[in-house]
């Protein structure tokens, strides 16, 4: 990459500007000149993808050029870029038809989506190649010389008979783990012409231990060559590829997998937390004995820029990551996976609020290559995608090897003492499980110690200053302290009543710590392992204690939702769910579909191995009629009974929605946009001479947010909804540009979320 400085340069040119996107609420590209040159010289494809630096406002910024056009205004009037950051194109033709579609469905400015897909460091301007440190390999002529070193010389003996066995060239890391006087034995053998450099790729992580693929049975078999055969064939096709907890859908995304990279191909793989990136990237590594790279948010700027560089570039075949990999450019993409497809973290509920699953299989659809979403609970979105035949259904119902799906059943606590959550039935069946030498899973969605502390004088309880919520209490390790779950804010706990000086100050319900020290006074002779957000908060943490747990060094397992997906633990044989009634009541219409898959999902982590699996799902509601339906008859049955209810309610899939939020310091000031907006919508939509458009749209609201308060602002929503997803589209194309207009939108923070998948 060259930095062409733009100080001292020609004249401009005399009718064609650059376009370029820039960060922030710009409906449209910016125009600026290029005094270099460059658009009469160079084709306007060659241009369009390469960064830029624009004088913008008091400030150097980065852009990126989105077309060359004819110039609007005096060329007086328009600025000159400083520099060409780029030679070539840093963002392909395809890509960027990528960028403009989820930057026009999602009615979000190009600069946002682009500072969305770009790595930091590219974002801040630096050069878009990394290069690697340098790996050693050995010469015809070092092969001969190496074999003569004596085993007396240890150190030398050592090194040389590691590059004589390698398979592969090492790299620095290699030679120091054998000595630590590698260098300058490395640099006499290159004067000595025994080794030859190659330049190293950026991504060097070490190759997992080889490991075997399991023999697949008729259903995965099944599964693979449906794949396979579109992969020989080319073109898209959408799989969604359904199989019940441990039926070995790893193995399936394995094998095809490894058929893509035989074709050359590069796979993408999506997964919905950090937290199964290392057992995930284990496995693959260990299979395909390939670099597998990783790109998520706990990763350095470093890092991610390496992941980005190796997959466009060809060097790194596989990249596996969570929803933001979805915009990571690839050389030869020839299959995208999306694990867990149903789970809610793939949407973004900030900035550009893209679905990852959506957009992947959008994405899939430009380049013409299959995609495969995998669940053992799919969304109901995607199984009416099936119901439509826009997906092609692929179904495990068995799970792998010798392995049984677990019973499940309802506990009734109604009237029942219950000692920190746990009723009598779960703690006699604990007892049962772990004297047979097997482990137990106790689920609890509430991480902390207690959610309300409360006086017992005067019933003040613990509010967050800044939302409109109980701070939960944590133990810390020197002190008691309060948090807010919804804005971070901390508190030291107070020794007594900040209303009536009152002394007794008693916590009320359990969170996972506070469960954990029951649990560990009542099983004083077992090893107790907490596995959630605070537990796992360094890094590193989390690949420790699964691998605890998956050892069965831990007798007994509490966790979140964290432990919910993915994870193989094949010693737990008794999962115990401890709340989970919150998912049957709720404003959210969406709650009961989610209840219902993270019961199955937390109930899949029993009974993985030889020993059958026991879930007991403590409620009190046994009589609830979805409740009831998914234990008895099945999450088939469920979905039936749900997509029915979401078809009477006119609610997605049926109905295409969008979500505009607005907060403000002052309540007033959000309402106001809310319905200044509407009323404007209304009226437009009343002057239009086709008023076929208007039919099957409705506005809801304005409401308050089920959360009203939250970080010190006050929080109103406005949902429209339209039976055609092109017309509520054309409704939203209409009304954005008066949002940037309207005085009003200067006092509030307002942002549309299409396909809204949480109302909070």
């Amino acid at each position: 990459m060259t930095t062409t400085n733009l100080t001292n340069s020609s004249a401009p040119c005399e009718n064609r500007v650059l376009k370029v996107a820039v960060a922030g609420p710009f409906l449209t590209p910016l125009d600026y000149l290029d005094n270099v040159g460059l658009v009469d010289r160079v084709l306007a494809e060659q241009l369009i993808g390469r960064r830029v630096r624009i004088p913008f406002r008091s400030k150097s910024q980065v852009a990126l050029v989105v077309a060359v056009a004819a110039a609007e205004y005096a060329l007086d009037k328009i600025k000159p870029i400083e520099a060409w950051l780029d030679d070539a194109p840093i963002v392909a033709a395809q890509d960027f038809a990528f960028l403009q579609w989820v930057a026009d469905y999602y009615h979000a400015p190009l600069g946002e989506v682009i500072i969305t897909a770009l790595p930091k460091r590219l974002r801040a301007g630096e050069p878009a190649q990394m290069q690697g440190a340098d790996t050693w390999h050995l010469s015809p002529l070092g092969r001969t010389a190496l074999t003569e070193i004596p085993a007396r010389a240890k150190a030398q003996f050592a090194l040389a008979t590691a590059f004589l066995e390698a398979a592969q060239p090492l790299n620095a890391a290699d030679c120091k783990a054998i000595t630590g006087s590698w260098r300058k034995m490395v640099n006499q053998w290159l004067e000595q012409q025994f080794l030859q450099v190659l330049p190293g790729t950026c991504w060097q992580e070490p190759l997992a231990e080889r490991a075997h693929h399991h023999p697949l049975n008729a259903q995965q078999v099944a599964a693979v060559q449906a794949v396979t055969d579109k992969l020989d064939c080319g073109g898209f096709a959408s799989y969604l590829l359904q199989g019940i907890t441990g039926s070995g859908k790893t193995e399936v995304y394995l094998a095809m997998t490894e058929f893509a990279l035989k074709q050359g191909k590069q796979v993408l793989i999506l997964v919905p937390e950090i937290g199964l990136t290392p057992q995930m990237i284990g496995r693959f590594s260990g299979y395909l004995q390939t670099p597998i790279a990783l790109l998520h948010s706990g990763m350095n700027d470093s890092q991610r820029h390496c992941a980005w560089h190796s997959v466009r570039t060809g060097e790194v075949s596989v990249l596996l990551g969570t929803r933001s990999a979805v915009f990571a450019p690839f050389k030869n993409l020839g299959l995208c996976i999306i694990d867990e497809e149903h789970d809610a973290s793939y949407k973004q509920q900030d900035g550009v609020r893209y679905s990852a699953r959506d957009i992947l299989v959008r994405r899939a659809h430009q380049q013409q290559v299959p995609v495969v979403l995998g669940s053992a609970t799919p969304s109901l979105e995607s199984l009416f995608n099936v119901k439509q035949q826009r997906y092609h259904l692929l179904t495990l119902t068995e799970r792998a090897g010798v392995a049984k799906p677990p019973q499940i059943k309802l506990i009734d606590i109604r009237g029942e003492k219950i000692q920190e959550g746990v009723g009598i039935q779960l703690k006699a069946a604990m007892q049962r499980h772990l004297e047979n030498g097997k482990q137990v899973l106790l689920f609890l969605n509430r991480r902390g110690f207690a959610p309300v502390l409360m006086c017992h004088d005067c019933g003040w309880q613990a509010h967050c200053p800044s939302c409109d919520a109980n701070m939960t209490l944590h133990q810390g390790t020197h002190h008691q302290y309060l948090q807010c779950h919804h804005c971070g804010e901390q508190m030291v706990k107070p020794v007594q009543c900040p209303s009536c000086q009152g002394k007794e100050l008693h916590t009320m319900g359990q969170g996972t710590e506070r469960l954990e020290e029951s649990i560990r006074e009542w099983f004083a002779d077992k090893t107790v392992l907490r596995i959630d957000r605070d537990s796992t908060r360094l890094k590193g943490k989390m690949a420790e204690l699964t691998a605890q747990a998956h050892s069965g060094e831990a007798d007994i397992l509490i966790g979140t939702q964290m432990l919910a997906k993915g994870h193989h633990f094949p010693k737990v044989t008794l999962v115990g769910m401890l709340d989970i009634d919150q998912g049957l009541f709720s404003c959210d219409y969406r709650a009961t579909e989610r209840m219902a898959q993270l019961v199955l999902q937390v109930a899949g982590r029993s009974g993985r191995a030889e020993d059958a699996g026991e879930v007991l799902v403590q409620t009190h509601h046994p009589q609830h009629p979805l409740l009831l339906k998914l234990i008895q008859d099945g999450y088939a049955e469920f979905v039936r009974a749900a997509l029915q209810e979401r078809d009477e309610a006119a609610l997605p899939p049926y109905r295409f929605q969008c979500l505009v939020r607005a907060e403000a310091h002052q309540a007033q000031d959000a309402l106001d946009f809310l319905h200044s907006l509407k009323a404007g919508l209304e009226l437009q939509w009343q002057s239009l001479t086709e008023q076929s458009v208007m039919r099957g749209l409705e506005f809801w609201g304005p409401v308050s947010a089920p959360m009203l308060r939250r970080q010190g602002r006050y929080r109103y929503q406005l949902m429209l909804s339209s039976v055609s997803r092109q017309k509520l589209h054309q409704l939203l194309s209409i009304m954005q540009p008066y949002i940037y207009k309207s005085p009003l939108a200067r006092k509030v923070r307002w942002s549309l979320d299409i396909d809204p998948q949480d109302v909070f």
